[in-house]
């Protein structure tokens, strides 16, 4: 009988090790997922600030003001225009190009 209490008591400690171990282990990853979802979060958070970033970059307004800046870029005006004339006789199928 006493051999039979030794064995269970050994079990006993055994199980209640082993639900210790897990429950340790639940919590862990518990904490991992919590810690994932809350990167997760502010990762989504950095992504929506980078499309608004982006959408600001885009204007109309930035992209002429970068034109003039960086490109020395200007509108054109009638002055700095220059009209190229089509005639029907230069383009007719047997006529010569103009030198």
């Amino acid at each position: 009988m006493t051999r039979l209490n030794v064995v269970l008591f050994v079990v006993l400690l055994l199980s209640a090790v082993y639900l210790v171990r897990i429950s340790y282990d639940a919590r862990r990853l518990f904490a991992e997922l919590d810690k994932a979802q809350s990167e997760e979060r502010a990762l989504d958070s950095e992504h929506e600030r980078l499309k608004a970033d982006l959408r600001a970059q885009a204007t109309p307004l930035r992209v002429e003001k970068t034109a003039r800046e960086r490109l020395a870029m200007r509108n054109a005006t009638p002055a700095v225009t220059q009209y190229v004339t089509w005639s029907r006789a230069a383009s007719a199928p047997g006529a010569e190009a103009p030198r």
